[in-house]
């Protein structure tokens, strides 16, 4: 049944810091109705991302800010309900650039149908989605690990991290993972198959990064940046490549985030740092997704997600990423399906 009023999120203040309760507000709107070649959807899933924090801020960069009193939107599961689409029923699966709310209504063509039989329905928004993509254009476009090679990953429990390390594996490299808990490095190294793995937050961290890299690093594939990556880039060898995808450590510093100067570093080694962000592979998505899709079938990619349940945890959820709760992939489930059964 169709309910007449729902709940969206809008974001009230732009943050200063780690965001709080106070910059999110919980507005009921009216259930709205699909016009013509449109359809619509009740959430299931809320994918919930770092790159957001960044949308909070007022700031030019390559996709736009958040409005100030308006919904959030982000990579969203849902259930056609109701539809005026030739291309979509009611019951199918779809996944989109969404509204923060229980109901969407979307034009069919900003829509991609998901397959419930391929792969469970939360993989679309982790490893064969977006964030699969983004680990495997980043390591292996920028980062081109050959046999042998070491490649580090930071972040590496999270979402995308835990797919670099395992990629880098099925390419022969070996792989080093940099995480926050000694859970998360048992995890990486018992369970995705990372050839060494070590906490950022221990005393010795230093130490135990370097005596997991007797080989030095070839390739570094940076979730985090700070302190981490300016310990990782001592250790470069020659002709490194550094895939620079995020920067979590800073997403909630006031102010500039500034570190040591390590320009002299690139030079010594011959090495290459380059940013990205996933658009720039937009041509190329479905290649990704094939293999990444076959890899999983295969058995060669493992992936975890933590899951919040409820609409209103939305806030807990993203407040968690920063502060190292989840392993693997952030999601909040909102509902569960209604008309097609999983």
């Amino acid at each position: 049944m169709i309910a007449k009023t729902q709940k969206e999120i809008h974001l009230v203040n732009r943050p200063e810091g780690m965001p709080s309760n106070d910059d999110f507000k919980f507005v009921e709107t009216e259930v709205p109705a699909p016009n013509e070649d449109e359809v619509l959807l009740r959430t299931l899933y809320l994918s919930v991302d770092p790159y957001m924090r960044g949308r909070m801020r007022d700031v030019k960069s390559y996709i736009a800010p958040f409005e100030l009193n308006k919904v959030i939107t982000g990579g969203v599961l849902a259930e056609v309900v109701d539809s005026n689409s030739t291309l979509f029923k009611q019951g199918d699966i779809v996944n989109g650039n969404l509204n923060w709310a229980e109901y969407n209504v979307a034009n069919e063509k900003k829509l991609q149908k998901v397959d419930p039989t391929i792969a469970p329905i939360t993989t679309r928004l982790g490893v064969l989605g977006l964030t699969g993509l983004t680990a495997y254009f980043g390591l292996l476009d920028i980062g081109k690990p050959q046999v042998g090679e070491t490649v580090v990953v930071s972040g590496a429990a999270g979402a995308v991290g835990s797919i670099v390390g395992q990629i880098a594996k099925i390419k022969g490299a070996k792989a080093v993972g940099i995480a926050g808990s000694d859970q998360k490095v048992d995890y990486l190294i018992k369970e995705l198959g990372f050839d060494a793995a070590v906490n950022y937050k221990k005393e010795s961290f230093q130490e135990d990064l370097k005596k997991a890299l007797p080989d030095g690093v070839d390739v570094y594939f940076d979730n985090v940046g700070g302190d981490v990556s300016d310990a990782v880039i001592q250790q470069l060898n020659n002709q490194a490549r550094i895939s620079l995808c995020g920067s979590i450590s800073s997403y909630n510093t006031e102010g500039e985030d500034v570190g040591p100067r390590m320009q002299w570093k690139f030079i010594k080694t011959s090495s290459m740092m380059k940013g990205f962000t996933l658009g720039d592979y937009a041509a190329d998505f479905q290649t990704g997704a094939l293999e990444l899709g076959k890899w999983l079938q295969e058995g060669k990619l493992k992936y975890q997600e933590t899951i919040v349940e409820g609409f209103e945890n939305t806030p807990d959820a993203f407040f968690g990423l920063f502060k190292g709760t989840n392993m693997g992939k952030q999601l909040v489930k909102v509902a569960d399906p209604e008309f097609v059964k999983l």
